[in-house]
């Protein structure tokens, strides 16, 4: 198993937008190594006779049915709008930074 070194952890922390401090650098590798170690303990087992899956529970689908219901109307649906122009919400120029 791969150990991860100084430059590693700084390199994903600089991919997470992340200002560590020397400590932080030093913890966090340790960290990391740890994960990988218990991790890696996953490619000692035979699981040959174990399916492949996404999930280890079974999922059911919660949704209810897709039908059709009256609409919300407009003076409803915009009674709590910070802003409003005539029947539409009025938010400012732009996106995110």
């Amino acid at each position: 198993m791969a150990n991860i070194d100084r430059d590693q952890v700084l390199h994903v922390a600089r991919l997470a937008r992340l200002e560590l401090r020397e400590e932080e650098v030093e913890r966090l590798g340790a960290q990391l190594n740890d994960i990988l170690a218990a991790v890696s303990k996953v490619s000692e087992l035979d699981l040959s006779d174990v399916p492949p899956t996404s999930h280890p529970l079974d999922v059911v689908n919660v949704w209810a049915e897709d039908e059709p219901r009256p609409c919300l109307p407009v003076e409803e649906a915009l009674a709590n709008a910070p802003e409003r122009e005539g029947n539409y919400f009025k938010v400012p120029p732009g996106g995110p930074a």
